[in-house]
């Protein structure tokens, strides 16, 4: 039943020519009684405007309103055809805009009150209460065509309205995937420049060392190797995660959750120190919980801090790690005392990067040279914001 009815719309032609052949065979009949041929030109022309209403609904309501004016100015009698006027009054408000289709009404009942005027005068009845009665009857099914056509214009505007939103609800939804997977994709971006950028700097201070020691001191020189070799299985395996999240599609926000923390900072110092950097660690303050990604972004902010470091401070500088509890929020603090150089590493993932990071959280970083020499790098998190955004 389905394919039928969908076949029936694929064909409004034909489904409107039943209609019109049958009214144009009763027409013509009732004409041919009374061998009145320009009635049958008028039943011709009403069951042809009946076939093409749906794709022209002014230009065949134009039509039959005309073959009705010519009809009640020769004095021509109605005929079974000319319900095709209601048909298209119907087609009209259905079609349309309400302000063409109010005209058309207007013009329908004014056709009415002068074909009752013309033709309809009981004579048990005086003059105005016949008028008006015929009006009333004569203007309903007028009424009735208008509001049923009206009424289908609602309706399709408002399933059109409803197909619309669901459109722009699937656009919005894919836009907030491509989002998601941008966002998704600029994080893994970020990590993985943090672990390259970290881990080669220390595998190549390490491979300078073990060359300089390679003959004075060949126990320094494998203890160099070992670490150049620790430092690249470490940076092999947080590759290997963070590259795996990407070709996963059902990763979940489990096997998205960064390992390092806060807890790892001292690790993470202490690799910097067996690269040849001296590092001063120091915590200050009691220490709170933190949200994971919280967490993460502190740790990347002194990793990225060191790294730059160990690149343009110079061989003979120091650095100082300070993490300070405040009451409602941490300030984390990285200075040097080598030679100032900017923290960026030309690929927008430096100081941009930490401020990335830490804004998700409502945290900032500041960074610049220091007064009496070196570069520092201030970052702030406020707790009450990150313990919000976690729970």
């Amino acid at each position: 039943m389905a394919a039928f009815y969908a076949w029936l719309r694929r064909h409004p032609r034909l489904v409107d020519g039943v209609p019109a052949l049958l009214l144009s065979v009763s027409g013509i009949g009732q004409a041919a009684v009374t061998r009145n041929y320009l009635m049958i030109l008028g039943v011709l022309a009403l069951s042809v405007s009946l076939v093409f209403r749906r794709g022209h609904p002014v230009g065949a309501f134009v039509t039959v309103l005309t073959v009705g004016a010519v009809q009640v100015l020769t004095g021509t009698r109605p005929v079974v055809t000319d319900l095709a006027i209601l048909i298209m009054l119907y087609t009209l408000a259905a079609y349309t805009t309400r302000r063409v289709s109010v005209a058309g009404l207007l013009a329908c009942l004014l056709g009415d009150a002068t074909a009752v005027a013309r033709w309809w005068s009981p004579r048990h009845m005086s003059g105005p209460t016949w008028l008006f009665i015929g009006s009333v009857v004569f203007a309903a099914p007028t009424l009735v065509a208008w509001v049923l056509g009206d009424s289908m214009n609602y309706r399709r505007a408002y399933y059109a309205a409803l197909e619309e939103r669901a459109v722009r609800a699937e656009r919005e939804r894919d836009a907030h995937v491509q989002i998601a997977a941008a966002a998704e994709r600029a994080r893994i971006a970020r990590e993985l420049h943090d672990v390259v950028a970290h881990h080669v700097s220390v595998m190549v201070v390490q491979a300078d060392g073990a060359s300089y020691a390679l003959d004075r001191n060949p126990e320094r020189a494998k203890e160099a190797m070992t670490a150049i070799s620790a430092t690249g299985r470490q940076a092999l395996a947080e590759m290997r995660r963070l590259l795996g999240i990407l070709r996963r599609d059902d990763a979940t926000p489990q096997d998205r959750a960064p390992q390092p923390g806060i807890e790892q900072i001292g690790e993470l110092v202490e690799q910097s120190r067996t690269a040849g950097l001296p590092v001063t660690f120091a915590v200050e303050g009691v220490p709170q919980p933190m949200p994971g990604g919280a967490a993460l972004a502190v740790y990347r902010v002194v990793q990225e801090s060191l790294t730059n470091t160990r690149k343009h401070a110079g061989p003979a500088a120091s650095a100082t790690v300070m993490l300070h509890y405040l009451e409602d929020g941490l300030e984390l603090t990285v200075s040097d005392d080598g030679r100032g150089m900017a923290v960026s590493d030309g690929a927008g993932h430096g100081l941009a990067g930490m401020s990335q990071r830490l804004a998700i959280y409502g945290g900032s970083v500041e960074a610049g040279p220091r007064p009496g020499g070196g570069f520092q790098v201030t970052a702030r998190l406020p707790l009450n914001h990150t313990q919000a955004g976690a729970a």
